[in-house]
């Protein structure tokens, strides 16, 4: 009966290690994934950036500004 509690009690402590492990290992991928997550929002911010200036470029090298600066026919 000791030998087999004996046992319980290692399983019981291995699994515990484990657990213990694993959380850590969750919350470092969490950390990482957190850091990515800002990452990308600020990569798809400047890529909107560039995109919009592109655009105000495009208009400019054709010659007719902005379509917002556009001046209505009557003037």
């Amino acid at each position: 009966m000791e030998k087999s509690l004996a046992e319980l009690t290692a399983r019981v402590e291995e699994l515990e290690s484990r657990l213990a492990f694993q959380e850590d290992t969750l919350s470092q991928l969490n950390d990482v994934i957190a850091v990515q997550d800002a990452n990308i929002r600020a990569l798809i911010a400047r890529l909107q950036e560039l995109g919009d200036k592109y655009r105000d470029l495009s208009y400019e090298m054709q010659g007719s500004g902005k379509p917002g600066d556009e001046k209505p026919p009557h003037y």
